[in-house]
Protein backbone atom coordinates (compact mmCIF):
# COMPACT_ATOMS: atom_id res chain seq x y z
CA UNK A 1 0.00 0.00 0.00
CA UNK A 2 2.87 2.57 0.66
CA UNK A 3 3.87 1.84 -2.78
CA UNK A 4 0.82 3.27 -4.20
CA UNK A 5 0.35 6.25 -2.08
CA UNK A 6 4.50 6.99 -3.15
CA UNK A 7 2.97 6.58 -6.80
CA UNK A 8 0.23 9.45 -5.90
CA UNK A 9 2.35 11.49 -4.21
CA UNK A 10 5.00 11.38 -7.49
CA UNK A 11 1.36 11.88 -10.11
CA UNK A 12 0.29 14.91 -7.77
CA UNK A 13 3.85 16.76 -7.86
CA UNK A 14 4.47 15.45 -11.36
CA UNK A 15 1.00 17.46 -12.02
CA UNK A 16 1.67 20.45 -9.85
CA UNK A 17 4.91 21.08 -11.76
CA UNK A 18 3.64 20.73 -14.87
CA UNK A 19 0.88 22.98 -14.09
CA UNK A 20 3.77 25.67 -13.11
CA UNK A 21 5.72 24.73 -16.02
CA UNK A 22 2.94 25.45 -18.43
CA UNK A 23 1.96 29.03 -16.43
CA UNK A 24 5.79 30.44 -16.45
CA UNK A 25 5.84 29.05 -20.45
CA UNK A 26 2.28 30.98 -21.04
CA UNK A 27 3.70 34.00 -19.10
CA UNK A 28 6.89 34.10 -20.82
CA UNK A 29 5.10 34.09 -24.35
CA UNK A 30 2.72 37.01 -22.98
CA UNK A 31 5.54 39.29 -21.50
CA UNK A 32 7.43 38.89 -24.59
CA UNK A 33 4.71 39.92 -26.86
CA UNK A 34 3.83 42.98 -24.03
CA UNK A 35 7.68 43.60 -24.53
CA UNK A 36 7.62 43.74 -28.02
CA UNK A 37 4.72 45.84 -28.18
CA UNK A 38 2.59 47.89 -25.59
CA UNK A 39 5.94 48.92 -23.65
CA UNK A 40 8.41 48.61 -26.26
CA UNK A 41 8.76 52.07 -26.50
CA UNK A 42 8.85 52.57 -22.71
CA UNK A 43 11.81 49.90 -22.39
CA UNK A 44 13.14 51.55 -25.28
CA UNK A 45 13.44 54.79 -23.48
CA UNK A 46 15.29 53.78 -20.36
CA UNK A 47 17.70 51.34 -21.99
CA UNK A 48 16.26 47.90 -20.19
CA UNK A 49 14.49 46.49 -23.31
CA UNK A 50 17.41 43.74 -23.44
CA UNK A 51 16.66 43.22 -19.86
CA UNK A 52 13.47 42.09 -20.42
CA UNK A 53 14.03 39.94 -23.64
CA UNK A 54 16.48 38.42 -21.07
CA UNK A 55 14.10 37.70 -17.88
CA UNK A 56 11.45 36.39 -20.47
CA UNK A 57 14.31 33.87 -22.34
CA UNK A 58 15.45 32.38 -19.25
CA UNK A 59 11.82 32.43 -18.27
CA UNK A 60 11.16 29.76 -20.90
CA UNK A 61 13.59 27.89 -21.45
CA UNK A 62 13.19 26.74 -17.76
CA UNK A 63 9.84 26.32 -17.98
CA UNK A 64 10.55 24.22 -21.24
CA UNK A 65 13.03 22.34 -19.03
CA UNK A 66 10.79 21.86 -16.25
CA UNK A 67 8.72 20.29 -18.31
CA UNK A 68 11.28 17.76 -20.34
CA UNK A 69 12.35 16.99 -16.71
CA UNK A 70 9.10 15.92 -16.16
CA UNK A 71 8.69 13.82 -19.65
CA UNK A 72 11.94 12.08 -18.55
CA UNK A 73 11.05 10.91 -15.24
CA UNK A 74 7.93 10.15 -16.26
CA UNK A 75 8.05 6.25 -15.89
CA UNK A 76 10.20 6.45 -12.47
CA UNK A 77 8.90 5.50 -8.87
CA UNK A 78 10.47 8.05 -7.19
CA UNK A 79 10.82 11.42 -9.20
CA UNK A 80 13.14 14.13 -7.20
CA UNK A 81 11.88 17.72 -7.38
CA UNK A 82 14.88 19.48 -6.63
CA UNK A 83 15.30 20.38 -10.32
CA UNK A 84 12.38 21.67 -11.12
CA UNK A 85 11.83 23.46 -7.99
CA UNK A 86 15.12 25.17 -8.21
CA UNK A 87 14.37 26.31 -11.70
CA UNK A 88 11.10 27.87 -10.34
CA UNK A 89 12.45 29.44 -7.91
CA UNK A 90 15.04 30.76 -10.15
CA UNK A 91 12.41 31.90 -13.22
CA UNK A 92 10.64 33.92 -9.57
CA UNK A 93 13.70 35.17 -8.62
CA UNK A 94 15.70 35.68 -11.94
CA UNK A 95 13.64 37.03 -14.34
CA UNK A 96 11.18 38.50 -12.13
CA UNK A 97 14.06 40.85 -10.67
CA UNK A 98 14.59 42.06 -14.58
CA UNK A 99 10.74 42.14 -15.08
CA UNK A 100 11.13 44.45 -12.23
CA UNK A 101 14.19 46.28 -12.58
CA UNK A 102 13.12 46.70 -16.52
CA UNK A 103 10.28 48.91 -15.80
CA UNK A 104 12.25 50.89 -13.28
CA UNK A 105 12.03 49.29 -10.31
CA UNK A 106 13.91 49.77 -7.39
CA UNK A 107 17.81 49.47 -7.73
CA UNK A 108 17.80 46.83 -4.32
CA UNK A 109 16.81 44.12 -6.19
CA UNK A 110 19.62 43.88 -8.52
CA UNK A 111 21.24 41.39 -6.09
CA UNK A 112 17.97 39.48 -6.17
CA UNK A 113 19.16 38.63 -9.79
CA UNK A 114 21.98 36.28 -9.12
CA UNK A 115 20.22 34.18 -6.73
CA UNK A 116 17.32 32.91 -9.01
CA UNK A 117 20.68 32.07 -11.07
CA UNK A 118 22.37 30.35 -8.33
CA UNK A 119 18.86 28.82 -8.09
CA UNK A 120 19.46 27.62 -11.93
CA UNK A 121 22.52 26.33 -11.68
CA UNK A 122 21.89 24.29 -8.72
CA UNK A 123 19.05 22.66 -11.02
CA UNK A 124 21.31 21.91 -13.86
CA UNK A 125 23.63 20.61 -11.09
CA UNK A 126 21.21 18.16 -10.26
CA UNK A 127 20.00 17.35 -13.24
CA UNK A 128 23.94 16.22 -14.39
CA UNK A 129 24.39 14.41 -11.49
CA UNK A 130 21.04 12.59 -11.67
CA UNK A 131 21.82 11.44 -15.14
CA UNK A 132 25.58 10.57 -14.64
CA UNK A 133 24.02 8.76 -11.34
CA UNK A 134 21.63 6.97 -13.38
CA UNK A 135 24.15 6.16 -16.28
CA UNK A 136 26.62 4.40 -13.62
CA UNK A 137 23.60 2.33 -11.87
CA UNK A 138 22.70 0.86 -15.56
CA UNK A 139 25.68 -0.07 -16.11
CA UNK A 140 25.98 -2.41 -13.16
Amino acid sequence: MPETHHSESNTFQSQTFFRVAATYALLGVVLGAIGAHPIKEQLNAIGTRDTWETAVDYQFWHALAILLWLIFHKNQRAVSTLTPLCFSIGILLFSGSLYILALGGPSWLGPITPLGGLAFMVGWSHWLYKGIHSQTSSNQ
